[in-house]
């Protein structure tokens, strides 16, 4: 039986093993199916500290709202899963939102936007073993640097570690390199072609195989510069669908001209997606997905 919303606090309280179970039950799919194309939807902000979309401050701090609209997106045509934290992926396992799509778990949370210690970025969520005894598709990674930030070290060699155990389970891993520096206090990444293809080129050389390592990268605002930052390796990417911005439509037409880069092969997108400026969420999903 598909629970409400309402309903899941008390499942929670009085029957936890009841996520475990809809894990057992969860109808799986190929991970890349036959259009080789992804279009996977992103949620896993709020465990960072992000609550914030658009001009709501607080927009993903209602989480029933939030999985209504993770429910929306999942049933659209061509939308391939989520990627998110291991709550709301137990929420959504609890609503059968995830029958025959992709769970992706977020795998480090631990750089809290705005902390101290933010370019440490701890792997405190999902781990290896985790995805695989749930029986989930793939994990994902964020791995920033500041070259002179020590933290950033701490946080490359528990990536590679990570790496390796996906490997070992033969379980994708997404990598989402940036390379970023303080500016007041605060981490600003640095989205010029040159660092993104040197994140890249760290990012595809860490642990003791690629054979499972996918890229997350964002967007550069030249096509003749993505084309170029997207040579710095071999390794099969997705984009990172960001902050859309007022003109969404110059936002969509760089994510086509990427999406056509022989080495990409999808798109995952997140607030841009579940709040847009218009709150129609379903257009906007069916908007991304026909750019693929």
């Amino acid at each position: 039986m598909t629970l409400s919303v309402s309903e899941i606090a008390t499942v929670r309280a009085r029957h936890p093993e009841a996520v475990a179970e809809a894990a057992a039950r969860r109808r799986r799919r190929p991970f890349l199916g036959e259009r080789g194309r992804l279009m996977i939807v992103a949620a896993d902000h709020p465990a960072r500290g992000v609550l914030g979309a658009g001009d709501r401050s607080l927009a993903m701090a209602n989480r029933a709202d939030l999985l209504e609209r993770l429910r929306l997106a999942l049933s659209r045509p061509g939308v391939d899963g989520v990627l998110a934290t291991a709550d709301i992926l137990d929420d959504l396992l609890l609503l059968g939102a995830l029958d025959h799509r992709l769970a992706i778990g977020s795998m480090n949370r631990g750089g809290l936007a705005g902390a101290a210690f933010e370019l440490d970025d701890r792997f405190t969520g999902h781990r290896a073993e985790t995805l695989r005894r749930l029986g989930f598709d793939a994990g994902k990674l964020l791995l920033r640097i500041d070259y002179t930030d020590p933290g950033s070290l701490a946080t490359l060699h528990a990536t590679a570690r990570a790496i390796d155990e996906m490997a070992e389970r033969h379980l994708p891993v997404f990598v989402e390199p940036f390379l970023c520096h303080r500016v007041g206090g605060k981490v600003s990444v640095d989205l010029s072609a040159e660092a993104v293809a040197t994140s890249i080129a760290i990012a595809s050389g860490l642990g003791g195989t690629s054979a499972y390592t996918w890229l997350k990268v964002p967007v550069t605002a030249d096509a003749e510069e993505m084309g170029r930052v997207m040579e710095t390796s071999t390794l099969p990417a997705v984009l990172l669908g960001g902050d859309t911005g007022p003109d969404q439509d110059t936002t969509y037409e760089r994510w086509r001209a990427a999406l056509r880069l022989p080495t990409v092969h999808g798109l995952i997108a997140g607030r841009s997606l579940l709040y847009p400026a218009d709150d129609d969420v379903a257009r906007a999903v069916d908007t991304a997905v026909g750019l693929l």
